[in-house]
């Protein structure tokens, strides 16, 4: 396997093949989901699932072919999205008489549902959320991260005003940093997307963004408050107390499967996957070790413990393949399961195995009748320590007095010159396009987002020297 520090994506690379997490579809830019990739998506689906029903807000499903009547309405989005639309024009051979695209997101086709079912003050806040495949024709693609199709769950919200409808957005992006870090064990910026890095249609985006181990950014999470312009787009209108027609304010927010990408670039290392107890596939896994097929009572006991593990609802795994103890101890490790237990004759006999959690070093003896307290216990404090650990190295790469471009290349270059990540840096901002594309023109960073809380503010643009509007996260990304 690559090395990280050497060649971090090429090690990203072969670890989510090697660990049978996807495999490459024979279409261009799209993976197919093994079924280790797709439960780390089904477990993250099922906490995100739990935060919805507290708030009301009800899963729906719509059609993924979306007339380009509909796109039409809206231009900032038909802009936005053109150059990625896949496009139906024909069935068999019969062209169509209106082209139709798979979906880039539902915006439109919601917002036409909306005007269907929204008549009075009475139907609002009216709350859903689709979990749905999209189509986003990248040039350039990474499993998980950026491929030309893609899961993601996206929320569609309508609203009585606009206080309403950014309570919503603003909820939304709390629980998105929340699932980040305390199920997942990444540590998340919060803050607002600059105009240019804006949804197509919105008036504001606000977002996650995530660092890497390589020191790189993912956003990880949107969510937009879209003011009124998709419900004029859409007359998606409601009759006020007062007996008057306004148009609703609406919101729209989403994460995606790249959430798996992150979680395996913010947590693996040089053995392979790790993961939180909270998602992975398999968190505990049990080895019989030395002749023990000599001895039967060695996998007894273990299949005594699979099924104490399994009535607890823990996910685990008895491997009794003929593989030897060393490889097994390898394709674990590889597959990010959080504790391996190894249990031998001599085990056996003194009442007691070993013990390995996957992100600590070194193996501890834990007695029999102590054993599953011991699980319990270190299932619990995995995701609290992982996270730990990601905050210090985010800090480590965290750069806040750069105060020039040139001072930036600076930087750039002698992060390159001894092979460590550029990382995020904080810079001041004037507020314009100009200065953000000549950054990103010579350098390759791009603005991340304007945190709602920078460990310092920023007086001075970056590239102009004049007055900073706005204090700014900037990065390279994936």
């Amino acid at each position: 396997m690559s090395e990280q520090t050497n060649d971090f994506t090429q090690w990203y690379l072969q670890t989510v093949q090697q660990a049978e997490l996807m495999s490459y579809s024979p279409v261009r830019g799209s993976i197919i989901f093994r079924p280790d990739g797709f439960e780390l998506w089904e477990h993250i689906q099922e906490e995100f699932n739990k935060f919805l029903k507290t708030q009301g807000i009800r899963n729906a499903y719509f059609p993924m072919l979306i007339p380009k009547s509909f796109f039409m309405k809206e231009a900032d989005h038909i802009e936005g999205f053109a150059p990625e639309l896949p496009w139906v024009t024909e069935v068999g051979d019969e062209k169509l008489e209106e082209p139709l695209a798979l979906r880039p997101t539902s915006e439109t086709m919601i917002g036409s549902a909306f005007s269907d079912w929204i008549h009075s003050y009475r139907d609002l806040p009216y709350e859903i959320n689709q979990w749905a495949n999209v189509f986003r024709w990248e040039k350039k693609t990474l499993p998980f991260l950026r491929t030309s199709e893609f899961l993601w769950q996206e929320g569609h919200t309508a609203h009585a005003d606009e206080k309403d409808a950014r309570r919503r957005t603003m909820s939304i992006l709390d629980e998105y940093a929340r699932l980040c870090e305390e199920f997942l064990a990444i540590p998340v910026y919060k803050g607002q997307k600059t105009p240019s890095e804006r949804f197509a249609g919105a008036v504001d985006t606000y977002s996650i963004e995530a660092m890497m181990k390589d020191g790189k950014a993912v956003q990880a999470g949107t969510s937009h408050y879209m003011g009124t312009k998709f419900a004029e787009a859409f007359d998606i209108t409601y009759l006020t107390k007062e007996n008057k027609h306004v148009a609703a304010h609406t919101t729209s927010w989403g994460v995606s499967t790249r959430l798996l990408g992150s979680l395996i670039m913010t947590h693996g290392d040089e053995n392979g996957l790790v993961f939180p107890p909270t998602v992975a596939p398999t968190q505990v896994v049990l080895l019989p070790v030395g002749p023990w097929k000599k001895n039967p009572a060695i996998l007894e006991k273990l299949d005594e413990i699979f099924q104490e593990l399994k009535a607890k609802g823990i996910r685990v795994r008895l491997d009794d393949s003929e593989n030897s103890p060393g490889y097994k101890f390898h394709e674990w490790e590889l597959k990010g399961a959080c504790i391996r237990i190894e249990c031998g004759p001599r085990d056996l006999e003194n009442g007691h195995v070993m013990a390995k959690v996957r992100d600590v070093d070194g193996k501890v003896t834990v007695a029999f009748d102590e054993l599953l307290a011991y699980i319990d216990e270190q299932l619990a404090i995995m995701p609290k320590r992982l996270l730990e650990q990601a905050r210090l190295r985010n800090k480590e790469n965290e750069h806040v007095h750069i105060n020039t471009l040139d001072e930036l290349k600076e930087h750039i270059e002698a992060c390159k010159k001894d092979n460590r990540p550029t990382g995020f840096v904080l810079i001041g901002w004037d507020g314009s396009e100009e200065t953000e594309a000549k950054i990103k023109e010579e350098t390759g960073f791009t603005t991340r987002n304007i945190p709602f809380q920078a460990p310092i503010e920023k007086e001075v643009d970056l590239v102009s020297g004049k007055p900073a509007k706005h204090t700014v996260w900037i990065a390279r990304a994936y």
